[in-house]
């Protein structure tokens, strides 16, 4: 998809350097895709210790059970 945006070239420059990407369209897209799975794990790890797994996994075995 075509887009129009104004980035910095500087921005530009640096992320065509470290992601090693042939071309422009390349380089961003290469960027977004590794800052969504850095946020993604992020959000996840910000989980930790709220979520009370063993008691759920418990409490679904129990019903598992009851079910055959």
């Amino acid at each position: 998809m075509r887009t129009t945006l104004n980035v910095k070239n500087e921005l530009i420059n640096k992320a065509l350097e470290l992601t090693g990407a042939k071309n422009r369209s390349q380089a961003i897209n290469d960027v977004l895709e590794y800052f969504i799975k850095e946020k993604q794990i992020n959000n996840l790890l910000n989980l930790k210790g709220k979520l009370h797994l063993d008691e759920n996994l418990k409490d679904l075995r129990e019903m598992e059970l009851d079910e055959r």
